[in-house]
């Protein structure tokens, strides 16, 4: 008889999981057109997370190209008669933005005040 045609032919993997898992497993592939087995499904999220993962270097780049943008403006705005020391001290004002605003920044580290 052997194994159905269209399965995955690889090594066997096992492992635990806890019952909140497993729900939250079934109930995302309850929600997939194809409605995968629980073991398609957790391998589907797994190379989901995987490419996201890695992405991140695109996130990096993406992130530079706007902290140097945002660099070259403050630099046209930032007062040319006043000392560099200042001027700097303004620049990094203007890019870091308001304090009111800083905690709720999600792209920063929280502050140690």
């Amino acid at each position: 008889m052997g194994r159905p045609p269209g399965r995955l032919q690889g090594r066997i993997f096992q492992m635990r999981a806890s019952d909140a898992f497993l729900k939250s497993v079934d109930a995302w592939r309850r929600k997939q057109p194809d409605l995968p087995t629980r073991s398609e499904a957790i391998r589907k999220l797994v190379e989901q997370a995987l490419r996201s993962a890695s992405t991140k270097p695109t996130s990096t780049r993406k992130a530079q190209k706007a902290s140097d943008l945002a660099d070259r403006t403050a630099e046209r705005l930032v007062d040319k008669s006043i000392p560099p020391e200042e001027q700097q001290r303004r620049k990094r004002a203007l890019i870091k933005g308001p304090k009111e605003f800083r905690d709720i920044r999600e792209d920063m580290p929280k502050s140690k005040t």
